[in-house]
């Protein structure tokens, strides 16, 4: 993922992708999951150094590597991890009861696919905006969640806060899971 190393997301090799860089000057750890979305795409590594583990199948339909929780070092600015144009941003309620914020950018290699960051800490960028990979500011920090994460598990205490990016090609459509918010 970036600064040191890209990705490639696509679910199919004869399919391009996207590159995608670090959201982060210093990223400890990469937790790959299960995405909650049928058109999430797979999130394969190049060039990278940075340690990386797939964390346990979340009973989702999804590859084990269709999301990203990524470990940042606290109090560090978030960056792009694409380049293209924001789409939509600001807050949402995770869980039903967790403030959040997050960012959708259209990525320029892939017009029409999403490439989502959540768990960020006032949103710096807003619909409309032009944003480069490893350089535009779209928030001033991670949000360290009220709750241990399942990355939380293997990294070092205390644990550093995430990003959570998925790329979304939304034109499959999304099968909701789970019971809800009530």
């Amino acid at each position: 993922m970036a600064g040191a190393g890209a990705t490639n997301a696509t679910s199919n090799p004869d399919e391009p992708g996207i590159s995608l860089t670090h959201p982060a000057a210093e990223v400890g750890l990469i937790g790959f999951h299960q995405s909650g979305h049928d058109g999430s795409k797979q999130i394969d590594l190049f060039e990278i150094d940075t340690p990386m583990l797939t964390m346990e199948d979340r009973d989702r339909d999804t590859s084990l590597r269709s999301a990203a929780d990524i470990a940042v070092r606290e109090n560090t600015p978030i960056v792009s991890p694409v380049t293209g144009r924001v789409k939509r941003a600001g807050a949402y309620v995770l869980y039903c009861d967790i403030d959040d914020n997050f960012a959708v950018i259209e990525p320029d290699d892939r017009p029409g696919w999403e490439v989502k960051v959540l768990h960020i800490v006032d949103v710096a960028v807003r619909p409309g905006d032009r944003v480069v990979a490893g350089e535009t500011l779209i928030a001033p920090s991670a949000r360290k969640l009220p709750f241990v994460s399942q990355i939380d598990e293997f990294t070092p205490e205390p644990s550093w806060p995430h990003v959570h990016i998925e790329v979304i090609d939304p034109s499959v459509p999304d099968r909701p899971t789970g019971p809800g918010c009530p």
